[in-house]
């Protein structure tokens, strides 16, 4: 049972850091360089050099970021391939006063899985059907912590917050608007642009303390996966809103590629912990196996 869930919890924990970790490097930039309008914040959209483009497209992704400061809760579904594997998932995530996540994820094909995450109060759940693994990242060894901490924990310190995505984006240098969409009924401004690591990298001086430490987890995590760039599309709506997000990468393990599609925002997300008789607490099964 455990070697089939851990199976399912990798690719699940491989699409949780593409959705949480590679939206972590905007990073709520309010001070200094790199605020909304500063010339730093989006060198594509200034027009300077080759690649520049016109300023529309920044326009949009400004708007978008400043209506996800209003954003406390989510709702969206995801699919796509990771580490070779098909997988679709929901997810439902509250963002304020304190992160917390319920994901479904299943994947496809051969020996195809389901499993569940859940994410409450600093410990991530992983179960499937009806038992569960516990791991509590405030009791585990640092090592340990941080593996964790590298492939999914990101999507607990930040969520999946579209102004995120969009702050990413701007500092595309091939950033354009290709055009109008409609998305499940739904008008849409479409963007896409490609950014790479090293122009994430180059943001971290004008983030906030905080924004800045969640950058350095994100863009570890996609090393660590051999991931050098990442292809962004987005699909904006009429109220500023993304509706739809794909992003897309070459990983060591062959590509990567998620579409997000947002449900509903701002609505009530109460996740609650599995059923203590269901859990077993990874923590604590190590120590049986150390005293073993």
């Amino acid at each position: 049972m455990y070697r089939n869930r851990k199976k399912t919890a990798g690719a699940a924990l491989a699409a949780v850091l593409l959705v949480g970790g590679a939206t972590a490097c905007e990073g709520g930039q309010k001070d200094g360089a790199g605020k909304a309008g500063d010339p730093s914040a989006a060198p594509s959209a200034q027009g300077a050099g080759k690649g520049a483009v016109e300023a529309a497209p920044a326009a949009y992704l400004e708007k978008v970021k400043a209506k996800s400061e209003e954003i406390t809760s989510l709702h969206y579904s995801m699919t796509g391939t990771a580490e070779g594997e098909q997988f679709s998932g929901d997810v439902s995530m509250r963002l304020k006063p304190a992160v917390e996540m319920a994901m479904k994820i299943g994947t496809s094909g051969e020996g195809g899985q389901t499993a569940e995450i859940r994410l409450v109060d600093g410990a991530m759940f992983i179960g499937s059907e009806g038992k569960w693994l516990k791991f509590d990242l405030k009791s585990l060894d640092a090592a340990t912590a941080q593996k964790l901490n590298s492939a999914g924990g990101s999507a607990n310190k930040t969520g999946e917050n579209p102004g995120d995505r969009a702050g990413e984006l701007l500092r595309a240098k091939d950033l354009k608007l290709v055009g109008d969409e409609t998305i499940d009924g739904v008008k849409t401004k479409h963007l896409s642009g490609t950014v790479g690591l090293d122009e994430m990298r180059a943001a971290l001086g004008s983030a906030t303390p905080e924004a800045k430490k969640r950058q350095e987890e994100s863009l570890k995590g996609l090393e660590a996966q051999g991931v050098k760039s990442l292809t962004v599309d987005m699909w904006i709506d009429e109220s500023d809103h993304t509706k739809q997000v794909r992003t897309r990468g070459e990983a060591a393990k062959g590509p990567v590629d998620t579409t997000i599609k947002f449900l509903d925002f701002n609505k009530p997300v109460e996740v609650a912990a599995p059923p203590a008789d269901q859990v077993v607490d990874l923590a604590e099964m190590m120590k049986g196996a150390g005293t073993g």
